[in-house]
């Protein structure tokens, strides 16, 4: 770094009034100079590839002269013209729709008989505004191109070109004019904030916050730069960032709904799941909750085992003006079933039903009804289990676990049908006829239930399945021939310890027949 004293040479290097400085320099430049060499590693200025790149080499030659130029020259007919069109454009201001369009097209008339291609940059300016106004932004880029063609350094231009590029959502060619303003000196909050977002839009999170920052030093009252710092730290990561600055925001804007669900993401990153709930939960106070919002809180809930408080954030959810899908309350729905809060489930899935019914998918519609399976087998309705199974299997004929639960229905029946034929035998005296119907019925109980065994072991993946539930069935009959191949089938299949067994427990009973 240049010391003071040197600098102050520079300056008066060549220049009588600064004699005595040079003198005292020149003492000052015999006393002994302590130099240290660098240590391993390091890189001396010297050294820097910077010395040698030719844009450096321009930007160093150009110094020697005064930058004043950020602004082309006009000359006297040029400027009258400008005060004509600028009137013009005034006029234009006052009015709306075509009378607008119409004085607006009048001011682009004047400049285009008076502009030329040694012209002034200051017409091709004015054009490209015009048409960024009128929403004609492809024309607009084209004049905001020939004003910098025609004065490379027309700092106005280029931020408009900047600010063009960013409407078109254009962020490589944003960041490269609003890097151009910067360095012609323009470095304003709102042109460092842009370039904050669109490094941002580009996922450069560590230029987002370099530029973000700067946008807040000069502009510390704007939210939208502080948002995008908060959210160029969450990109990087640094979840505790996000929740020390959205604190220091909230606090001067309570009912900033964004910055609640911000720290709340950064909450749930941190592992701090009821500090996001609490966020969520005063979101909702605002009025400004949505369905992910809810289904969110009703996840921290259902998670944290708060299963009355999350069921409640589902139906909320399921009854916002602005729901539209409940598959998440109804996976909701399968976890606290499978942790047998079956009334809790009972109740969300009425409200799922009576909001959705019609629009729910196959696979949730199928989940739903075994749940109210499960309902009614807890309520001791078998019958209203199997015609709810039923429903399933109409749905889809090839869900193999509903057919496997309605061939171990109808099996559950068959040691009903067994008791009535040896009711029947053991009477004095029975009717062949009496004893020929109930071996009949319990013939054809069998033969449903195994009906719907084998319609489920032809379906892939529930073979080894269907044919263990039927092996039993022939077990309880004492047709132990027939259960034999069944599970060694299943074997085949899917070998399990606990099937082996059982397995070579029939062989042993069947060889002691």
């Amino acid at each position: 770094m240049i010391s003071r004293l040197a600098l102050l040479s520079l300056i008066c290097l060549g220049t009588a009034g600064c004699a005595a400085l040079n003198a005292r320099n020149a003492a000052a430049e015999e006393e002994p100079i302590v130099a240290t060499a660098p240590a391993e590693g390091d890189t001396r200025g010297a050294d820097l590839s910077i010395w040698d790149d030719s844009r450096f080499k321009d930007q160093f030659t150009d110094s020697y002269v005064a930058d004043t130029e950020i602004e082309p020259r006009v000359t006297t007919i040029e400027r009258d013209v400008m005060l004509s069109v600028i009137e013009l454009l005034r006029e234009a201001g006052d009015l709306e729709g075509e009378a607008r369009l119409t004085k607006q097209a009048e001011a682009i008339e004047v400049i285009e008989e008076e502009n030329s291609e040694t012209g002034t940059a200051v017409f091709d300016f004015t054009l490209g505004n015009i048409y960024f106004e009128q929403e004609k932004l492809p024309e607009a880029e084209v004049a905001y191109r020939e004003a910098i063609e025609k004065h490379r350094k027309f700092r106005r231009a280029w931020r408009s070109l900047g600010m063009l590029y960013i409407r078109q959502s254009n962020w490589e060619q944003a960041i490269e004019a609003m890097t151009k303003v910067i360095e012609l000196g323009g470095g304003d909050g709102i042109t460092y904030g842009l370039m904050g977002f669109a490094y941002s839009s580009i996922n450069n999170p560590l230029s987002a916050e370099s530029a973000y920052r700067q946008a807040i030093l000069l502009e510390p009252g704007r939210l939208d730069w502080k948002m995008g710092l908060v959210r160029s730290f969450f990109r990087q990561q640094r979840f505790a960032d996000v929740v020390a600055l959205s604190n220091e925001m909230i606090e001067k804007d309570t009912s900033n709904a964004d910055l609640w669900l911000l720290q709340a993401n950064a909450y749930l990153q941190l592992n701090q799941p009821m500090d996001a709930a609490e966020n969520y939960e005063f979101v909702d106070r605002l009025g400004k909750s949505t369905p992910e919002t809810l289904n969110m809180l009703g996840d921290i809930y259902l998670n944290q085992e708060f299963y009355d408080l999350a069921v409640a954030s589902y139906i909320r959810s399921l009854e916002h003006e602005e729901a539209k899908d409940p598959s998440r309350a109804v996976q909701a729905a399968r976890v606290l079933t499978a942790r047998a809060e079956l009334e809790l489930t009972a109740q969300l899935v009425a409200v799922i039903k009576a909001n959705f019914e019609e629009e729910l998918s196959v696979d949730d519609r199928k989940a739903i009804l075994r749940m109210e399976a499960r309902f009614a087998l807890a309520e001791g309705a078998t019958d209203r289990e199997a015609e709810i199974i039923r429903e399933i299997v109409e749905l889809d004929p090839l869900d193999g676990e509903a057919l496997i639960l309605l061939g171990q229905h109808e099996a559950s029946k068959v040691r009903d049908q067994q008791a009535a034929v040896q009711a029947v035998k053991a009477s004095d005296n029975p009717d062949p006829a009496d004893v020929e119907a109930a071996d009949a019925a319990l013939a054809e109980q069998v033969a449903k239930a195994v009906f719907y065994f084998e319609r489920a072991a032809a379906i892939e993946g529930f073979e080894a399945d269907a044919s263990v539930r039927q092996a039993q069935l022939m077990v309880r009959l004492g047709q132990y021939e027939k259960a034999l191949p069944l599970l060694r089938r299943a074997q085949q299949i899917k070998p399990r310890e606990n099937v082996q067994q059982y397995l070579q427990q029939v062989e042993r009973i069947a060889r002691s027949g």
